[in-house]
């Protein structure tokens, strides 16, 4: 049996999120079932970034459902204790669960802002944009009400 250990310090959070190129972001839609998509994202103080596309189902669902639940995971490592026994088997991993609710930004000068925390993560960099390219782009911002971190196999 391989130890899994929960993690609620902070800085081993934000350790795990920043490993990441991708989170899941889990939704309700309308008729009560699971929707999850994979997005790019931004993460600082303690709240999650997103932006898409101004249309889609996506914008649908969160509208009428802000709750959602995103995931994070990163260093899998497949391991056996014995290569000939399937059961032996397992995965190393490092995750987050984060719980909260997402709202659509509007204000021109926080939008610029939150792209550019997201291009930070990815490029290093902050950017300048043309006025149509933010009004043109939907930025969410997750306010995480609850969040958890779960190390498998490592210590």
């Amino acid at each position: 049996m391989m130890a899994t250990n929960m993690i609620s310090n902070p800085d081993k959070i934000r350790e795990i999120i920043d490993k990441c190129d991708t989170c899941y972001v889990g939704m309700v839609d309308e008729r009560g079932n699971p929707y999850v998509l994979p997005f790019n994202f931004g993460y600082q103080d303690g709240s999650i970034y997103l932006h898409m596309a101004p249309q889609g189902k996506k914008i649908g669902v969160l509208k009428n459902n802000p709750h959602v639940c995103v995931a994070f995971s990163t260093d899998h490592e497949l391991f056996n204790r014995h290569a000939h026994v399937a059961c032996s088997y397992g995965m190393k991993y490092r995750s987050v669960l984060a719980y909260g609710k997402a709202e659509f930004i509007e204000d021109y000068d926080e939008k610029v802002r939150i792209m550019n925390v997201t291009m930070r993560k990815y490029t290093g960099k902050d950017f300048s944009y043309n006025a149509p390219a933010i009004h043109n782009v939907c930025v969410c911002h997750i306010h995480i009400e609850k969040i958890e971190g779960k190390l498998s196999g490592y210590f």
